[in-house]
């Protein structure tokens, strides 16, 4: 995973939450016919944080969700239902623990 710009996952499955989110995002401000330039200053965010949260930089707070939503103009339950619906998706995106890879690595070796 790319992780260049951008925070250390905290739990497994954020690149998967990370990716539905900005494909979402994309798409909402693409209906609403928006730029990123118009969807901060509707939001309250910098153009960059949006630009960020579409190219799976960062995970948006609850906060960003609701205020981002507002700014597309979609009822933030509807922007988090269509996050919902794209992560089984981006499920190839889940990191392993620790002990998966630790357990993998050993497998490996020992079939050699």
């Amino acid at each position: 995973m790319d992780t260049v710009g951008a925070k250390v996952p905290r739990h497994a499955k954020e690149p998967v939450i990370r990716a539905a989110f900005a494909r979402v995002l994309a798409q909402l401000r693409k209906e609403a016919g928006l730029k990123q330039a118009q969807v901060a200053e509707k939001s309250g965010y910098e153009e960059k944080y949006i630009s960020a949260l579409e190219r799976r930089k960062h995970t948006p707070t609850l906060t960003a969700l609701i205020e981002i939503s507002n700014g597309v103009n979609v009822p933030p339950l509807e922007t988090f239902a269509r996050v919902l619906e794209l992560l089984p998706k981006f499920a190839h995106l889940e990191m392993k623990t620790t002990t998966e890879v630790s357990t993998q690595q050993i497998s490996k070796r020992s079939k050699h």
